[in-house]
């Protein structure tokens, strides 16, 4: 099989454990975009939050972003495809996150909204790598739902960081019943998405875009939230720092991240010999 198109999850796939990304690693990515090969980013993050990879990245037309809430053009700096959450869901999921005391945090197209208490606390949350991150490219409210009503219709996604997996656990039995995709990246947060939009959704709807064949993909991912692409895409790829659960369902399972994992993909699968 001549696979035309690889996604890559960001987090604990092509970033190592310090958030970087290797040498090895980009060079294998960018080379394989030069060979006429579609790379996509797959990753629950938002715009915003991709910023200081974007450079290493610069020959990466599309993304699937917002954890597939968001098909995204970079060279054209447009969305594709958009999907928002409900507003009145959004609002009872802040209000869950507020009966927690959870770090509340929305994706819109182009920014990443949180208040200003929980970005200054964020490693109560099991977040705080994330902390210079965030310090730089958030937008800060007071109000989360005055910034929805400000805003209606924009807001893709609704993360929430939770203090404890009690916290986690009581949050996600509430939310079950609202009728959303569920997923989940990081030690206590929940990420909340519209029904039946994934990343494998997001893939599903990029190859319909480029008229390429589901079966003619590779997608490499490592939690739980890359559960549904690794199984839809014509190869599903595992790191080696996945959980066993994730292994399964994967058809290869690579090094992990602090080890070149996608570049050790990008050479089994997309070598031309």
């Amino acid at each position: 099989m001549k696979y035309k198109l690889l996604a890559l999850d960001m987090d604990g796939t092509v970033l190592n454990s310090q958030k970087k990304i290797s040498p090895r690693t980009a060079a294998a990515i960018n080379d394989l975009i030069k060979r006429g090969i579609y790379v996509v980013v797959s990753t629950g993050r938002n715009l915003a939050e991709l910023t200081e990879y974007r450079e290493i990245f610069k020959l990466m037309n599309y993304g699937i972003v917002i954890s597939g809430g968001l098909l995204f053009d970079f060279f054209r700096n447009e969305p594709i495809k958009v999907h928002a959450v409900d507003e009145k869901k959004i609002f009872r999921l802040i209000d869950f996150g507020l009966e927690e005391n959870a770090m509340i945090h929305l994706h819109t197209v182009y920014e990443s909204i949180a208040r200003e208490e929980d970005i200054q606390n964020m490693a109560a949350f099991g977040m705080g790598i994330y902390q210079n991150m965030f310090d730089k490219i958030c937008v800060r409210c007071e109000d989360c739902k005055e910034f929805v009503l400000a805003h209606p219709g924009e807001v893709i996604k609704v993360n929430l960081y939770h203090r404890d997996k009690n916290s986690r656990d009581r949050n996600l039995a509430r939310i079950k019943n609202l009728n959303l995709s569920i997923s989940f990246a990081e030690a206590f947060n929940l990420e909340m998405s519209p029904a039946d939009i994934t990343k494998a959704s997001g893939l599903v709807e990029l190859c319909d875009f480029l008229k390429i064949d589901i079966a003619e993909t590779v997608a490499i991912g490592d939690a739980y939230n890359d559960a549904e692409i690794l199984q839809t895409a014509g190869v599903g790829v595992a790191m080696g720092n996945a959980s066993d659960e994730i292994k399964k369902l994967a058809d290869f399972v690579t090094l992990d991240n602090d080890n070149d994992g996608v570049a050790a993909a990008i050479e089994k699968f997309f070598n031309d010999k």
